[in-house]
Formats: structure tokens, C-alpha cells, sequence
């Protein structure tokens, strides 16, 4: 396993997190596809016996069953100390007001049913899922200051908004002499690679780690196209992200499809191992329910593509518009993320 720090922090991180939105209850949430408590143990004890220390979830994840899981492994298969947690916060958790966004009420409830659930008294990296339209941004910084300070977490990070509304956060806790984000979660793959007009810029010039979600394309980029699973038929958020790219994307597929015919390699390993060399990039967040797709994420760490697969990887994609953003939240009302 290699290693690096979490942008300008000293936190050691290794170059693969693993996401554990692949773990919870599938009757406490949106997802068919998440494997249970058993299945989900056994991948995080191979995660750690792989030399992975980084572990994200979130409140949201099958109404906080994720959390349950991950933490009770972690306790029964790591030092607390040797493992990087995170989670995050934004996503309702009832149907009702103040249960959701980034309002100070709603973080601090957050920040503390998190902890409850994972079994643990602080979170490595705590982040917000998405930018909230209704809280003002100074009330959260504020608010993310706070729990840092009160020991909750060590600290925050962010996930999927505009260049932005990212800058701005981040003038804003710098100019009352907040606590700052040190990392961001976008999505970017082979299939998607908008954050790299100005996300990816930003955080390189600012020293902020770039922790990408969906990094395989929802599995896309582990198959032949025409090739269907139970997730890729069952994920809703999945199909709105890639609904108005098919025909791009099929040819990106094929291209990991041929680079990886001609390596004698999956295609998983393939789409991993571009996306590990990207500028910026500091530990794709991997989430797997079957432990090859775990082994073969790792297998990526050690593969150097040449600089002609690279180009040929590149080459089909086009421009698209931005997805996987949240939309402002209604009052009373849900929303379900998905990255």
C-alpha cells in the first residue's frame, strides 16, 4: 500500500479509501444493492489486512446502518488510533424540519448521532455532503469550527458544489479565523472529468485533497457496456448521473476494454490506475461488495499505464453538463445522495 499526507495536513492517509456506502441494511434504505453486516465485515477486515486505513461513510448511508457497520468492525479489527474515519452530513434523516441541511442545530444533531452510531468519541474528517442553499455559509463554517474545537472531529472536508461556493467557504473561515476545509470530494472518473476545469485547479493551488467518489463510473468502467448487475439496474442516482451520456460513454468503455484486453488485466484496474496518476488526485473512495473488486482496486496502485494507453483512455470523452450537485432542500422534505 502507498501512502500520503490529506493535502497540507499531516494526516497519513493510503492511496485508496474505502467506502462504505456498499454496507448497511437494505430494508433502512434507497439501495437493493448494499451487502449486510457479515459481508461487510469481511471486506473491511481485507481492507485493513491490505494496508487501507481510510474509511468514509456517511449519515445518510441506509439511514445511518453504515455507520453502525463500520464502526463496530473497526473496533473489533483496528487501533483507533492507526485509522483515518470520516462521515458526512446534509441528508435528512426524517421527513421533518431542522433533521437535515447544514444549519448549526442540524450539524451538531448530526455530528452526534454519527458518533453514536460509528461507537467512537471523534471522526477523523467530518464532511458536508453538499452546500446547503438555505443555511447561510457563515453559520456553518461557524458550526464546523465549533465541533472541531469541541473535539468531535479532527477535521472537515467537503463534497461535490461549485469551485465556487468552495472558494467562498473557504475565504470565509480564513477571514474570522475558522477552521478550514483540508479536503473535497468530488466526483471524477473516466467518465466524468468536469471537476477538472476548476474543482481539481482550485484544490492543487490551495493544498486541498482531492478524495474522489464514484471513481469506476457506478461499475460502469468494470464491464463491457451491454453488460448489466443488480446495482446498475437498481441505482436511480446512478442512471440521472449518466442518463444523457450513453453514447460517450460507450465508447470511453470500450477504450478501457481494449487497453485492458491487451494488458491481460480487468478493466477495473485499468480505469483505477488513470485515475491514481491525475494530478491532485489524493485516494479514490472505492466501494465494493465482493472482495475482487477490493483486490483489483489495490492491484491499480502498482499499475503504470504509458503514456500512449493514457491518450487512448482520454481521447472519447467529451464535454458534459455538471451533475451529481444537490438541488436546495425543501422544508420538511428528503433528499437522497448517493456519493
Amino acid at each position: 500500500m502507498e501512502y500520503t499526507r490529506l493535502g497540507k495536513t499531516g494526516l497519513v492517509v493510503s492511496r485508496l479509501c474505502l467506502g462504505c456506502m456498499s454496507f448497511g441494511d437494505a430494508a433502512r434504505g434507497p439501495h437493493s444493492w448494499v451487502v449486510g453486516e457479515d459481508d461487510g465485515r469481511a471486506i473491511i477486515r481485507a481492507a485493513l489486512e491490505r494496508g487501507i486505513n481510510f474509511f468514509d461513510t456517511a449519515n445518510g448511508y441506509s439511514e445511518g446502518s453504515s455507520e453502525e457497520i463500520t464502526g463496530r468492525a473497526l473496533r473489533d479489527f483496528a487501533s483507533r488510533d492507526e485509522v483515518v474515519l470520516a462521515t458526512k452530513a446534509y441528508t435528512p434523516w426524517r421527513n421533518a424540519p431542522n433533521t437535515g441541511g447544514l444549519s448549526r442545530k442540524a450539524l451538531f444533531q448530526a455530528i452526534d448521532d454519527s458518533l453514536a452510531r460509528l461507537g467512537t468519541d471523534y471522526v477523523d474528517l467530518f464532511q458536508i455532503h453538499r452546500w446547503d442553499y438555505n443555511t447561510p455559509i457563515e453559520e456553518t463554517m461557524e458550526a464546523l469550527h465549533d465541533i472541531v474545537k469541541s473535539g468531535r472531529a479532527r477535521y472537515i472536508g467537503a463534497s461535490s458544489m461549485f469551485a465556487w461556493q468552495f472558494a467562498k467557504a473557504q475565504h470565509i473561515a480564513t477571514v474570522n479565523g475558522w477552521t478550514r476545509f483540508v479536503s473535497m470530494q468530488p466526483q471524477v472518473s473516466l467518465v466524468y472529468r468536469e471537476e477538472e476545469r476548476e474543482m481539481i485547479p482550485l484544490c492543487i493551488d490551495s493544498g486541498v485533497a482531492v478524495l474522489p467518489w464514484s471513481p469506476l463510473g457506478r461499475g460502469m468502467l468494470t464491464r463491457p457496456f451491454e453488460e448489466k448487475t443488480q446495482r446498475s439496474e437498481s441505482d436511480l442516482f446512478g442512471k440521472y448521473l449518466f442518463a444523457q451520456t450513453e453514447a460517450n460513454d460507450r465508447l470511453i468503455v470500450e477504450a478501457v476494454q481494449q487497453v485492458a484486453t491487451e494488458l491481460s488485466l480487468p478493466m477495473a484496474q485499468v480505469a483505477m490506475a488513470w485515475l491514481l496518476r491525475q494530478p491532485g488526485i489524493t485516494a479514490p473512495i472505492v466501494g465494493v461488495t465482493k472482495l475482487p473488486q477490493l483486490l483489483d482496486a489495490v492491484a491499480a496502485i502498482g499499475l503504470q499505464l504509458t503514456d500512449e494507453q493514457t491518450g487512448r483512455l482520454e481521447a472519447p470523452y467529451l464535454p458534459r453538463p455538471v451533475i451529481g450537485l444537490a438541488p436546495p432542500l425543501k422544508l420538511g422534505g428528503t433528499v437522497s445522495l448517493a456519493g
